[in-house]
């Protein structure tokens, strides 16, 4: 009653279906729809499929997980390593023990305290209505964080 809000969660999981378990190690390029939780290691791209127009696909990389490889999806919460590329169509969090080493791609970023990327950070604007996405800053160079 008196307390404040509840902050609401910047992306839902509610709809994660596959899980590649603590201790799994992957090798090879994974493509997924829906929603994928990752506590292991993948060795290769993992590529996220729209489910339909509407629903983004969703990757989740715990504190225990690792990929190494590039990455492409609709939303994603990242709180593992990551060397690669990252490539996001809407929302990026990265949680406090994120590690990215790669150039990230996003259209929303929420990044925390404790997180940290070596590499680049370039921001798409949403797409206008004849679908195209423009790159802010397209004619400056992107910012390299280290």
């Amino acid at each position: 009653m008196f307390g404040s809000p509840k902050r609401k969660p910047f992306i839902q999981t509610a709809q994660l279906s596959t899980l590649v378990a603590e201790g799994v190690e992957i090798t090879g390029d994974v493509a997924f729809a829906g929603g994928m939780r990752i506590d292991g290691c993948i060795r290769g791209d993992v590529i996220g499929r729209r489910v339909d127009a509407k629903t983004a696909s969703l990757l989740v990389l715990s504190a225990k997980g690792e990929i190494e490889g590039s990455i492409r999806c609709g939303d994603a919460v990242i709180n593992g390593t990551v060397i690669g590329d990252l490539d996001v169509e809407h929302r990026l969090e990265l949680q406090s023990d994120a590690k990215v080493t790669g150039t990230i791609r996003y259209r929303q970023l929420q990044m925390d305290v404790g997180a940290t990327v070596q590499g680049h950070l370039l921001r798409a604007e949403a797409q206008t209505s004849a679908g195209n996405v423009v790159e802010l800053g397209a004619d400056k160079p992107p910012l390299a964080l280290e």
